[in-house]
């Protein structure tokens, strides 16, 4: 079979199984299964399918993933997430549009606890958006900071994202989650700044500014549910980056941290701990059945021919480092607007991987690209997944029209943060290569 029916019928299957509903894991199930048969040499492909699935779940770099998520999950049933989120907008009670502003900084706070952007972006909607509406807050101004906001957990350490690209696209994961910290933090200070111009517009907000003790008696519950938190942080962070811990010891640190403090604050019970380890175990075992389908499909790919001769079509064009990446940025934006994140990767990483290599692409420089496109992706109508998580928890009468367009102007920051790096990757990439170098 020639290249182009490989990979029609591939791709054809792939999008065809996505559109009339099925699971992405089972999605590529059926196209392996397929594809094993046609291409890996019929009942014998079928067996190497379950064996090269055996293989790639003993790859080591894939452990921080659990256990990030773990870290997540203990600090949503926990209640440590919600307290810390509480302390910091007392803190800055009297800035005007504080409460949005409180939403970017809890949000990039715990996404530098967790990981998990579903995770933060219902967080937030179900314990501020309810307030912030009472409050006077236009619902574009109250909901689109923390939709975007929810996105950050791809880039700031500990990602399981970031650890399922690099693992998948043999990137250097610790150089892959210190990479992606300054680009979070670029978008979170101008999201910030967007919040700020609007509030003191006032057109959006209608809350008058409270005074309600001294900046001691405001900042204590700051001092108690929030600062304690960046030990976990430090811990994750740190260790990696003062290179005495692999990221899948730094992630056992974390977790370890993370227990820690939540014994100290007494938080932790029997019911605390059996529902994180059930959503845990749920979140992992998708995960990890997701990346055997994701590696079976770029090997069923390869057997075929379609990756190379794809391949060899687009390198006949003699494209630059950056027109690549143009390449890929393009392509990922518009696949973001119809499919999810993991599914993006496992489409795409097998054509722009080998694409990258060729021509010398920095795989930094890619994969942040990546991470970036990703997240974006989640809040790119019609079908960006934290657009219907917000939805589901934000109160009925606020349609999904509404949650859309309050994440316009935050999209758009995302997209010019996005084009900052793709035209000065040195921005992110100079981080990794300074902290990494030995």
């Amino acid at each position: 079979m020639e290249w182009y029916w490989a990979l029609s019928l591939l791709v054809g299957l792939v999008i065809g199984l996505m559109v009339i509903g099925l699971p992405v894991a089972f999605v590529f199930l059926g196209v392996n299964v397929v594809g094993a048969y046609l291409f890996l040499g019929g009942t014998n492909g079928l067996g190497q399918v379950v064996r090269n699935g055996v293989q790639s779940l003993q790859n080591y770099s894939l452990a921080p993933i659990p256990m990030f998520i773990l870290m997540g999950e203990l600090m949503l049933h926990s209640g440590m997430a919600g307290a810390a989120i509480h302390a910091v907008e007392k803190l800055i009670r009297r800035v005007p549009g504080r409460m949005p502003i409180v939403s970017v900084v809890a949000g990039t706070l715990f996404a530098a606890l967790s990981g998990s952007s579903m995770a933060n972006t219902a967080m937030l909607g179900s314990s501020l958006l309810p307030q912030m509406l009472k409050s006077g807050y236009a619902p574009r101004l109250a909901i689109g900071p923390m939709v975007a906001v929810g996105g950050i957990a791809i880039l700031i350490p500990p990602s399981a994202l970031a650890v399922l690209l690099g693992s998948l696209a043999k990137i250097s994961i610790s150089a892959l989650l210190v990479a992606g910290i300054i680009p979070a933090l670029i978008m979170a200070v101008l999201f910030i700044a967007y919040i700020l111009i609007r509030a003191l517009a006032g057109d959006d907000v209608t809350e008058t500014i409270e005074d309600d003790g001294s900046f001691f008696q405001r900042a204590l519950p700051f001092l108690r549910d929030v600062l304690p938190l960046f030990v976990i942080f430090v811990a994750v962070v740190g260790s990696l980056l003062a290179g005495i811990a692999t990221p899948t010891e730094s992630a056992a640190i974390g977790v370890a941290a993370t227990v820690i403090a939540g014994l100290a604050y007494g938080r932790l019970s029997l019911s605390v701990i059996g529902k994180t380890m059930m959503e845990t175990a749920k979140i992992s075992a998708m995960i990890l059945f997701i990346i055997v389908g994701s590696i079976t499909f770029s090997q069923i790919l390869a057997f075929s021919g379609a990756a190379s001769g794809l391949l060899k079509v687009i390198t006949a064009f003699e494209l630059s480092e950056l027109q690549v990446i143009l390449l890929v940025l393009v392509v990922l934006l518009l696949l973001g607007c119809f499919i999810d994140q993991v599914s993006m990767m496992m489409i795409t990483l097998p054509f722009f991987l080998p694409l990258a290599n060729s021509v010398g692409v920095d795989l930094i420089w890619l994969g942040l690209v990546y991470l970036l496109s990703l997240e974006i992706a989640l809040i790119t109508p019609p079908f960006g997944l934290l657009l219907f998580v917000m939805k589901g928890v934000a109160p009925k009468d606020i349609s999904f029209g509404t949650i859309t367009l309050a994440t316009l102007p935050f999209l758009g920051i995302q997209m010019a943060v996005l084009m900052l790096i793709v035209v000065w990757p040195e921005i992110a990439l100079w981080l990794p290569r300074l902290l990494l170098a030995n």
